[in-house]
């Protein structure tokens, strides 16, 4: 071709890939985006989120050349460095099902300006249909930013007080001039920030950089009750309401169409200032007296259950404190038990006083006594949480409370209730607006033993309800893997597996030890860990017996535990990808190794697909909860890439051994760098 018809630049198109775990889903999403745009005679450059950390990071030059870009994500990613670009941002599982329909809708979405929100242009999006994914990720963003302000202020003012602290009739106190008032203040103001946090990137992950001011602004609002004639405030529940509201605001907002002298300073002046204005008006005018009257409601009920009813006064109170560790619930109780100790009447607050340190006790307690049921970051809060029990601190127990809701709350609000009734059983008074142990040892308290019984049986009942719960699912899964298991009278040979599916009865090879990480998908899939032609058409029983494939190579411990975590991970959203695909995986303290495991259904398994397509092809990946290094996370990538092309798909569904579903994965990844160790 003459140079002076030399071909146009080719159209660029940028793509950002992630998901929650980070594993498969993030690369699916790459590799379909990457092949849409080669169909469409585009170039492209993708950049993914996952568990390695971010991959194929974007330079100015490629942003700058960029024609549009394409974000399928399932978390917050920052659009600061495109502005002025055609862009929309998608679920990850769009970017699998819908890559050339987003690289269309991405080139036709409108220049996006510096602060603006990005397009929801995916059908799913059009449909509406991730409005409670937005709610769920908009909530886990707040509380992942609010949970270190939590841990920070806490350690702090546990430390002021229990090196400065001492008991007046006024309460605990530090005194005045004292170093150690410098630092509870400090812990204060980290306690004080936390609700302004929670609200602000809950509005952050909702409308981008536009809500965080007016977010964090509502958030103190909604915690001061003076604005609103309350002596409690709203606590974290006012911050989540607070949060949402400005996220929705700000969101409509944006959406108003404006001249395009105005359109710069939207998301930098318009935006925040009316926000604020309309959120926290109506905080102020309208929310923020029914919930000071709810909260007044509540203390008329329970100053109405004093006397008499003195034990259900505990447990009630007890419960309270254990609901929302910290949050309007239990302050309300604390504000109860405190108003009475001016009256005159300090046993409501011995009440409140035992239960306030069951939940960090409790729930420090059971990651000792049940440490496979927690992952090795909520052991170490485990820790951290014991002893901000002792200095009566409740929101040590919040980052435990966030990672297994449905098991901690029910029971810290049972050991809280026990803790409660035991204290108002005895008469247990405690003449300080605080709890936990460090009030009996500055004296504060009368009825010391009873004091230490309460808070040592709330405790222990706290933590055997929560092991209880943690633990049913898992017995019931073993109790099915029991009955499952061959009827004919006869034990397996060691180190071979039960068969499914099919009818060779050739010995397996012996056990291998664990092997150490390699850099190919070869180096954790075996004949092993491979079944042809299974029969199962239910989702959990195909996980079980991926998992007890697993067991027998030596990397799998508890093939129980590596169920339940995948059973937990469909929870969040099905693995099940479309084609006929899905990628089920666990992260779990029963894998020591990471492991992978395949079956083939004759069948097919309903996995809740997109594309409503029965699995047919399924791959189980585990991996050990506190694995270190990226090189597993890297082999498993090469996985997901393998399964978006059609080859690799026919040649394992047309494989007739295991050995030939090796023989195709080979072709695709290359072959083992090194050789597994004889036995």
């Amino acid at each position: 071709m003459p140079e002076s018809q030399a071909a146009p630049p080719a159209i660029l198109i940028l793509g950002i890939t992630a998901c929650p775990t980070g594993i498969a889903h993030t690369y699916m999403a790459a590799e379909k985006l990457e092949a849409a745009a080669g169909e469409l005679g585009y170039d492209v450059r993708i950049e993914t989120h996952g568990s390695v950390g971010v991959e194929g990071t974007f330079s100015p030059d490629e942003i700058r050349r960029a024609d549009a870009v394409v974000i399928a994500a399932d978390t917050q990613i920052d659009l600061s460095r495109f502005a002025g670009k055609r862009l929309i941002s998608v679920r990850v599982a769009d970017g699998i099902h819908h890559p050339q329909q987003l690289i269309a809708q991405a080139l036709a979405a409108e220049p996006r300006t510096a602060g603006a929100p990005a397009a929801a242009g995916s059908p799913a999006a059009a449909r509406k249909a991730d409005f409670g994914g937005t709610l769920y990720r908009a909530l886990m963003n707040g509380v992942s930013y609010m949970i270190p302000f939590v841990v920070v202020g806490g350690l702090l003012i546990a430390i002021s007080l229990s090196l400065g602290g001492e008991a007046t009739p006024q309460g605990l106190v530090i005194p005045e001039g004292s170093f150690w008032l410098t630092i509870n203040q400090i812990g204060v103001l980290g306690f004080t920030l936390m609700v302004p946090i929670l609200s602000g990137f809950i509005a952050y992950a909702i409308a981008d950089r536009p809500g965080l001011a007016p977010g964090m602004i509502c958030g103190w609002i909604a915690t001061t009750g003076s604005f609103y004639n309350s002596e409690s405030g709203a606590g974290f529940i006012g911050g989540i309401v607070t949060g949402f509201l400005v996220g929705f605001v700000a969101l409509g907002i944006k959406k108003i169409p404006v001249h395009r002298f105005i359109r710069p300073i939207m998301p930098i002046l318009v935006i925040p200032v009316v926000t604020t204005l309309v959120v926290g008006g109506l905080f102020v005018l309208a929310l923020g007296q029914p919930i000071a009257w709810v909260f007044s409601s509540m203390t008329g009920f329970l100053t109405g259950l004093d006397g008499g009813s003195v034990v259900l006064l505990g447990l009630i109170l007890g419960a309270m404190v254990g609901f929302d560790m910290g949050g309007p619930i239990n302050k309300t109780a604390f504000l109860f038990g405190s108003a009475l100790i001016a009256s005159g009447n300090p046993a409501p607050m011995g009440m409140v006083a035992a239960a306030i340190a069951v939940p960090p006790l409790g729930m420090g307690l059971a990651t000792l006594i049940r440490r496979r049921f927690f992952t090795p970051v909520e052991r170490e809060a485990g820790i951290a949480a014991l002893f901000m029990g002792f200095f009566g601190i409740t929101e040590g127990a919040i980052p435990l409370a966030a990672a297994k809701p449905l098991q901690v709350i029910p029971a810290n609000m049972i050991g809280g209730a026990v803790a409660g009734g035991i204290a108002a059983l005895f008469g247990v008074a405690d003449s300080v607006p605080h709890g936990g142990p460090i009030v009996a040892v500055f004296g504060a308290v009368s009825g010391v033993p009873m004091y230490f019984l309460a808070l040592i049986v709330g405790s222990l009942v706290t933590a055997l309800v929560a092991v209880l719960l943690l633990g049913i699912s898992g017995r019931r899964i073993r109790r099915h893997a029991t009955a499952a298991e061959p009827q004919d009278g006869g034990s397996a040979a060691a180190g071979s597996v039960p068969a499914v599916g099919a009818t060779s009865t050739a010995p397996v090879p012996p056990v291998l030890p664990a092997l150490p990480v390699r850099k190919t998908v070869l180096d954790y899939i075996d004949e092993r860990t491979i079944v042809l032609d299974v029969d199962e058409t239910d989702r959990d029983s195909m996980i079980r017996t991926l998992a007890g494939l697993m067991s027998a190579t030596g990397r799998v411990q508890d093939e129980a535990a590596v169920a339940q975590a995948a059973f937990d991970r469909e929870e969040h959203g099905t693995t099940g990808i479309g084609d006929g695909i899905a990628i089920p995986h666990a992260k779990s303290d029963g894998v020591t190794s990471p492991v992978i495991a395949f079956a083939r259904s004759r069948a097919g398994v309903d996995w809740s697909s997109a594309d409503g397509s029965k699995a047919t092809l399924i791959f189980l990946i585990a991996v050990p909860a506190d694995a270190a290094g990226n090189e597993h996370l890297k082999v498993l990538a090469q996985l997901s890439r393998a399964l978006m092309k059609p080859a690799f798909r026919a040649a394992i569904r047309a494989a007739e051994t295991p050995a030939d579903v090796l023989e195709a994965l080979a072709v695709q990844v290359g072959a083992r760098t090194t050789e597994p160790t004889p036995v």
